[in-house]
């Protein structure tokens, strides 16, 4: 993973290949060459999709729901094990 200052160090440079260019690029394809940079930039961070983050998410909230169940299915559990009080 890049460190952010590095990443932005990158990306500076690589962006001021496309503006400081012998002629000026058209509009199209200057957005799909600087597109393709942050692409690349973005590919070498350790970064998920949006939809794969709200799908983990909803793994997560899950799984608690399910350990809480049980944790509440235990302590009932034990509470009818336990000998009773004197």
């Amino acid at each position: 993973m890049f460190p952010p200052k590095a990443f932005l160090d990158a990306i500076g440079a690589q962006a001021s290949r496309l503006f400081n260019g012998e002629s000026p690029l058209p509009r199209a394809e200057f957005e799909a060459q600087l597109k393709g940079m942050l692409q690349g930039a973005l590919s070498k961070l350790d970064v998920v999709s949006r939809e794969e983050f709200d799908t983990q998410m909803l793994v997560l909230a899950r799984t608690r729901a399910r350990l809480e169940a049980l944790e509440a299915k235990v302590a009932e559990l034990e509470e009818k094990l336990a000998p009773p009080a004197e």
